[in-house]
């Protein structure tokens, strides 16, 4: 299938992402309709508003794209995020937001528009806020230059709101340190550090509250309408969709408890076990099957280790999360690692 739309456990991008990453993959003098071909992807579908593309095989599109193009930082490169980093209908939302922070947490709350496969968290720090940007439900490692592309958009995307060149105070990524680490404080204009927990960006209290020039109340109301159609559309509003995405932004801090994640939701426990109910649907079933999409995603990215793993999961021990795994994949965290690389071995990134 070459365009999707959104599909249970099928995570996927908008056309409009994407035809943001292939503008900027032909300024780069790549041959773009070749790579669509080769990855399986309907290079035409990009012009139908309402297509979907699965995350992986975007993925695959970015690891071809590095391979055919021999650049090793394609995409890092702060004229060409500007130009190309596409955010559809949430970016304009974002212009009618009071402030920079405002905007961010409409992002974060309306990513899904974008990618479902994707996480952003804005979290407080005693300098600013961390824009945290996270993967879900993948099933191959998401290529290093892919996140670098997403983080620099999300900075870029910053001066286009404010309209002024914003300097981070520190970036981090998950990664190790590549070749050329000096390209990256030059990209990226503050230090930029490798091999850390997650992928995120520390923005300063002065810029994330400084108004946004084209704030507009009016027009905000009427962006909000529309993006929150445009996720009811991709059954991004349902109580069950909003739950599995509030476990997963909290389960590396340990198993989330059901009343955390009504309160961060703005519910009652007991309407949110109401509504859930009324959806078919429990807390624990989600907590379980949120478990095992984001088992599947970690086990098939070797950087992660199994007690790493199970710590992500948020269990309290390994041999907890073993049980699960047998229950799952009916054999163990490890047996199904190994199955995986033996059955496709991943592309190895390029450096």
């Amino acid at each position: 299938m070459t365009s999707q739309h959104h599909q249970d456990n099928i995570r996927t991008s908008s056309a409009a992402w994407l035809k943001g990453v292939a503008d900027m993959f032909a300024a780069e003098g790549l041959e773009v309709p070749a790579l669509f071909a080769e990855v399986g992807l309907d290079f035409r579908a990009l012009q139908d508003p309402d297509a979907r593309f699965s995350v992986d095989t975007i993925s695959q599109l970015w690891e071809l794209a590095v391979a055919r193009s021999g650049k090793p930082n394609l995409g890092l490169n702060r004229e060409l995020a500007a130009s190309y980093g596409n955010l559809d209908v949430v970016g304009y939302a974002m212009l009618s937001s009071a402030t920079l922070l405002e905007g961010f947490e409409r992002l974060a709350r309306y990513l899904a528009v974008v990618s479902d496969g994707a996480t952003l968290e804005v979290l407080p720090d005693a300098r600013g806020h961390w824009l945290v940007l996270g993967h879900i439900g993948t099933r191959r490692p998401v290529p290093r230059q892919r996140v670098e592309f997403g983080m620099l958009t999300l900075l870029m995307l910053c001066n286009w709101l404010s309209r002024r060149e914003l300097q981070p105070l520190a970036c981090e990524f998950v990664f190790p340190a590549p070749t050329g680490v000096e390209r990256y404080r030059e990209t990226f204009l503050c230090p930029v550090r490798f091999g850390q927990p997650v992928n995120r960006v520390l923005l300063g209290s002065a810029d994330l509250q400084a108004p946004i020039p084209t704030r507009n109340p009016a027009l905000y109301e009427v962006h909000e309408r529309l993006v929150a159609d445009r996720m009811d559309h991709l059954g991004q509003q349902s109580t069950v969709q909003r739950v599995r995405n509030e476990i997963a932004h909290r389960l590396h801090l340990g198993e989330p408890r059901r009343e955390d994640v009504a309160a961060a939701l703005q519910l009652t426990d007991r309407t949110l076990q109401r509504r859930l109910q009324a959806e078919a649907n429990s807390f624990q079933h989600l907590l379980d099957e949120t478990r095992r999409e984001l088992a599947a995603q970690y086990l098939a990215d070797k950087r992660y280790a199994l007690a790493e793993v199970a710590d992500r999961l948020g269990f309290v021990d390994s041999s907890n999360f073993f049980r699960a795994a047998k229950r799952w994949f009916g054999v163990s965290p490890g047996q199904y690692r190994n199955q995986l690389f033996a059955e496709a071995p991943t592309a190895t990134e390029a450096n």
